[in-house]
């Protein structure tokens, strides 16, 4: 009987269609698979990652199948073939760890092109040293690539990235679009010469029918407020080219993440382009930008800010969004201060984010507040209430099934414990001159490989059951706190100040929603619902002497 063949993976990867380290993704192929036939080994499997950055395993589809096959032991390989190591990967920590992944199930990888064998001594040196280089290189390329940017803004070039908004790209230089440039110039003018801010502004342009222009970095047909901010705050408008602004950085403690962030310190120089607003203008704009962002920090400030009860667990009857405490001051006649009004409205009345909603009514605090506390206070005087929570609060939870598979699970994780240490007792005492030994060797290790395997699937089915057990009895515990919570609501709400309060009533209110218009009874609130069951269908709550509120609280459980 013939020998067995080896079986191999192989993996390509390309960034581009064009041609990668001097050959094409075709010819690459043709060489690992001529590399295969010359040393008689069966191809098991291909796959091939097209457009993915090299800089990190993430994303690669192709990449972790191959990895989950390797796993899984499914065509019992035992290289990956690739190129070159460049093809692999060239993050030198991902090519480190996928390589000991790989080893740990018996693969190792040959770099046809390189002639690295990680099976061997040599090989695994190299793939260290060269996967340290290309990160490296990487890095160079990268650094380069920025300064190269820098010097293309140093002359007044755009360096890179789509056209702002008022602007397109024509053979890399920033022409005006006339078409978006209109609502360019209206930003500008209606900041500098009105008392408007950027919420304003969004109504003013939605208003005079001018909007957005779909491209293809921005869909939405609304100018939002933040839109008009970044427009307001960039100085390519007034004929300057900017970089540096905002740079990226490694996000600290992690491998291959990052944000970014804004800089005082930013490269700013005369661009080639031709403005949108003058320069006066323009500064103009940031003068009074640095003053309202002065004005809402001080009215903003966490010293002795106002809490609102119900912030965002107010939903507007119309779109469905949450709905935010606000002040407004009232004045009299003569101009003078009257009174600080509060009130809820609607998130996206100001066009929040480009959503708009048409609900414009400012709801009373005060009122609802007192309609929501009264409407509590009513629910927890009632004998019958009390009574249903002091029963949800004794009921016991069943975790007998649970319990159950727990103790067999544990059952079988220590029969595979004993299992596994037969095999390796039987291994200890092979008999080195037995003729076969090598079948025997084989096949214990074979043997040990699924006991592993199985140690591994018991231990994970055994901490999924202790979890959903624990979290049971957690949900339970929770439960009872938010019932007995409400069963002494008026004794614990009385004292408490108002960030207390707030905190008290999200832990077991989900929503409060209200009526579009105020009622004939005063009464704006429509329903209260619960984080947990806690009213029976049929319990009526009374919001006055006259009428009952049928929908104020609604049986839910999240």
């Amino acid at each position: 009987m013939g020998k067995d063949k080896t079986k191999v993976y192989l993996y390509t990867r390309v960034s581009t269609s064009m041609q990668i380290d001097g050959y094409s993704l075709d010819a690459q192929k043709s060489r690992m698979k001529a590399f295969c036939e010359f040393n008689d080994y069966e191809i098991a499997g291909e796959y091939e990652d097209a457009g993915k950055s090299g800089k990190s395993i993430e994303g690669r589809v192709a990449f972790n199948n191959m990895m989950e096959d390797i796993k899984s032991g499914k065509d019992d390989v035992s290289f990956v073939l690739v190129f070159k190591l460049s093809r692999f990967g060239r993050n030198a920590a991902d090519v480190l760890n996928s390589l000991q992944i790989m080893q740990d199930f018996g693969v190792n990888l040959i770099c046809v092109e390189d002639g690295i064998d990680s099976s061997k001594e040599a090989g695994r040196l190299m793939i260290s040293v060269l996967s340290a280089v290309a990160e490296i290189e990487r890095e160079n390329i990268r650094v380069q690539t920025m300064e190269g940017r820098m010097q293309k803004a140093r002359e007044g070039k755009w360096n890179g990235g789509f056209a702002p908004y008022g602007y397109a790209l024509v053979d890399g230089k920033l022409e005006i679009n006339e078409e978006e440039a209109v609502a360019i110039r209206t930003i500008f003018d209606q900041y500098v010469n009105t008392d408007m801010g950027s919420n304003g502004i969004a109504k003013y342009l939605e208003n005079h029918g001018i909007h957005k222009i779909a491209r293809q970095n921005g869909k939405n047909p609304l100018f939002d407020a933040s839109l008009i901010r970044r427009i307001i705050q960039n100085p390519v408008y007034c004929g300057k080219i900017a970089y540096g602004r905002r740079r990226t950085e490694k996000v600290h403690g992690t491998r291959n993440d990052y944000r970014q962030v804004y800089k005082d310190d930013y490269l700013l120089v005369d661009g080639l382009h031709e403005a949108l607003v003058s320069e006066e203008v323009w500064e103009q704009a940031q003068i009074k930008a640095v003053a309202q962002a002065k004005k809402y920090e001080k009215v903003n400030s966490p010293k002795g800010e106002k809490i609102h009860l119900l912030s965002g667990i107010l939903r507007c009857p119309v779109c469905g969004a949450g709905m935010y405490g606000n002040k407004s001051i009232k004045h009299r006649k003569d101009g003078t201060k009257y009174s600080d009004y509060f009130y809820y409205g609607c998130k996206h009345r100001n066009m929040t984010r480009g959503h708009k909603c048409d609900y414009r009514k400012q709801v009373s605090e005060t009122k609802l507040d007192g309609a929501v506390i009264e409407v509590l206070r009513k629910l927890v005087s009632n004998k019958k209430f009390a009574g249903m929570m002091r029963e949800k609060i004794n009921m016991e939870v069943d975790t007998s099934a649970l319990d159950q598979e727990i103790t067999a699970q544990e059952k079988t994780l220590r029969q595979s414990y004993l299992n596994k240490d037969a095999i390796l007792s039987d291994l200890d005492n092979l008999d080195y001159e037995d003729k076969h030994y090598k079948r025997r060797k084989a096949d214990l290790e074979d043997r040990l490989s699924k006991t592993y395997d199985k140690i591994e699937e018991t231990e994970n089915a055994l901490v999924e059951a202790k979890a959903k057990k624990r979290s049971i009895l957690a949900e339970k515990v929770c439960g009872d706190n938010i019932y007995k919570a409400l069963i002494f609501f008026d004794k614990m709400y009385e004292p408490m100040n108002e960030a207390e309060r707030r905190e008290f009533l999200t832990q077991f209110i989900e929503k409060v929603e209200i009526y579009e218009e105020e009622q004939e009874n005063g009464q704006w609130l429509k329903s209260i619902e619960f984080k947990l069951p806690i009213i029976s269908k049929d319990m009526k709550i009374s919001l006055d002497n006259s009428s009952q509120i049928e929908t104020v609280a609604k049986l839910t459980h999240n």
